[in-house]
This record gives C-alpha cells, sequence and structure tokens, in this order.
C-alpha cells in the first residue's frame, strides 16, 4: 500500500525525536557533574538490637585533579524529609569529628575508592530515620577551599521490634529506576507499542477503504439494474418504488387454464369481447348462463 510507507517513516522519526529528548534531559541534568553519588539500597529494616551497614556508591573523578574528596552522612528522624543543617547519625555533628575514635559507641565511618558506609551497631529505635550520603568535591585555592560539587543520595532506615527467635537479619528492598533513565524508558515503551500496534492500524484502515468501495460498488449495480428495468432506483429518490401500472388490454389478456379450459378473454367465450370491438362487454347482446359457471 503507498501509504504503509509514509507511516513507518513518520514513526521512526517520532521514536527518534522522543529519545532524543529523553536523552538530552539526562544529559543536561548531568552536564556539570563529574561525580555521582547512588545507593543500591533504598530501604533497609532491621529489628532491634542488629547491626547495619548503610551503603552508598561513588562513581566518576572531581571537577579538577587538585581537588580533595571529602565522604560524609548526615541523618534527620523523618525519612520523608530532605537532610538539613550538619546533624549526623547519633547526633553527631559533621564537622567536628576526628576519625572513629571520637564517634559514639556502635557507630563507624568508612570509605573506599567506589564506596561509602555508615556501621550502626545495637539499632534502636531513635536510629529510625533518613540517612544521607554525600561527597563534597572541594577546590582548594590559597589556602581557602570552595565546594564545586556535592552530589548526594539517601536510604532509609525502619527498625522493628525485637524477634522472639533471637535473628539479627536485616532485610533491603531495591530501589527504584534512577530519575534520568526514566524518560528514556517511557520513551523506548511507547515506541514499542507504536510499532506493535501499526500493524492492527493498517488493517483497519485498510478494512474501511475496502468496505467504502464495496459500498460503492453495491449502489452502482442497484442504479445500473434500475436504469435496466426502464424506473429510476428507488434508493437515490428516497420514496417508494412507484408500481408499474398496465393497460386494460394488458390485464385482459391471459393465459390458458392448468384444466385446458378457455378463459373468458379468449375468443369464442360466451363473454368475451368483440375481437375487434371497441366495447368491453356489448349491451345489446344477451349474457347466456352456462350451467359450469354457477357451479362455481
Amino acid at each position: 500500500m503507498e501509504w504503509g510507507l509514509p507511516c513507518r517513516t513518520s514513526l521512526w522519526g517520532l521514536c527518534s525525536v522522543l529519545l532524543y529528548i529523553a536523552g538530552a534531559k539526562g544529559e543536561m541534568s548531568h552536564a556539570h557533574s563529574t561525580l555521582s553519588v547512588s545507593a543500591p539500597h533504598l530501604y533497609y529494616t532491621c529489628p532491634e538490637g542488629a547491626t547495619v551497614k548503610l551503603l552508598c556508591n561513588q562513581r566518576g573523578t572531581a571537577l579538577h585533579t587538585s581537588d580533595k574528596l571529602k565522604g560524609t552522612w548526615l541523618f534527620t528522624p523523618h525519612s520523608d524529609q530532605h537532610c538539613t543543617g550538619r546533624m549526623g547519625p547519633r547526633h553527631t555533628v559533621i564537622g567536628r569529628l576526628h576519625g572513629n575514635h571520637s564517634l559514639p559507641p556502635g557507630l563507624h565511618f568508612g570509605s573506599s575508592e567506589q564506596n561509602l558506609w555508615v556501621l550502626l551497631q545495637n539499632v534502636t529505635h531513635a536510629d529510625q530515620g533518613r540517612y544521607c550520603c554525600m561527597v563534597l568535591d572541594i577546590q582548594v585555592e590559597h589556602n581557602h577551599g570552595s565546594v564545586v560539587q556535592k552530589p548526594h543520595s539517601h536510604v532509609v532506615l525502619q527498625v522493628t521490634p525485637r524477634r522472639n527467635d533471637g535473628t539479627q537479619n536485616c532485610t533491603v528492598w531495591d530501589p527504584t529506576p534512577p530519575g534520568g533513565s526514566v524518560p528514556v524508558a517511557l520513551a523506548v515503551a511507547a515506541c514499542i507499542l507504536a510499532l506493535l500496534s501499526l500493524p492492527l492500524i493498517l488493517v483497519l484502515v485498510y478494512k474501511q477503504r475496502h468496505s467504502a468501495h464495496s459500498s460503492r460498488r453495491a449502489q452502482e449495480l442497484v442504479r445500473m439494474d434500475s436504469e435496466a428495468h426502464g424506473h429510476e432506483n428507488p434508493v437515490f429518490l428516497g420514496g417508494s418504488p412507484q408500481i408499474k401500472t398496465r393497460t386494460v388490454s394488458q390485464i385482459m389478456t391471459r393465459q390458458s387454464s392448468e384444466t385446458g379450459r378457455h378463459l373468458l378473454s379468449e375468443p369464442g367465450t360466451p363473454l368475451s369481447p368483440p375481437a375487434h370491438g371497441d366495447v368491453f362487454f356489448p349491451t345489446e347482446d344477451s349474457i347466456l348462463e352456462s350451467p359450469e359457471f354457477l357451479q362455481v
């Protein structure tokens, strides 16, 4: 079909535009960032008394080779709110810590080239809340430091009552896809759905065109048949068909009956009119009564 190729071409063009816009949005959000932080697990659920290690992943490099990277953790007891201020886990204050030896009991921080974590031992309901992991990219110039990047993420810790069986295992929930991949996934899904629906759309259009052609053909055949019978097509006249009238001579002209007897219209019968006369029933001739006629 002639319209199939332009339809597919426009569909591929639409998919390309959607993917381009989705990719552009993802690139714009990270255009000025060379460092990222993400959480492999968003929710942690632990019973009281358990030990949990909250983990975040670090990707990328500093903006400048001379910059210094520093990982830190903030805390808020409200899991639906952002971390603000300088409050850290278990009432610590960020900026006043000098190694793990100055931390409260059961609290430890750690980091590597690709990860940073906080270890909580003997958790209680006071530890329940939102933990924000952050990496600070500090640029040092003339003995003065300024933060040029601070990518961050967060995890949520939920503390349940102590278990009767004595187990202290924690469970984790996988996080939702990153926000940057959502537009791309939606664009890909829309393109796949459009491609799968294309054959159905083509079939429906073809059936509609074929039905319209058949209807026009049927109307043309009806019109031609009506013209062949000598009257207009009643479909286009908008009224009932006209009854074809016949003359008196056509009505009186009859065929022989099945019994072989003569009908009234044949010459020689008592009630037949004159063969070449102008009067239907002659007034001067008397009508003879036939015995067969009276036994009807």
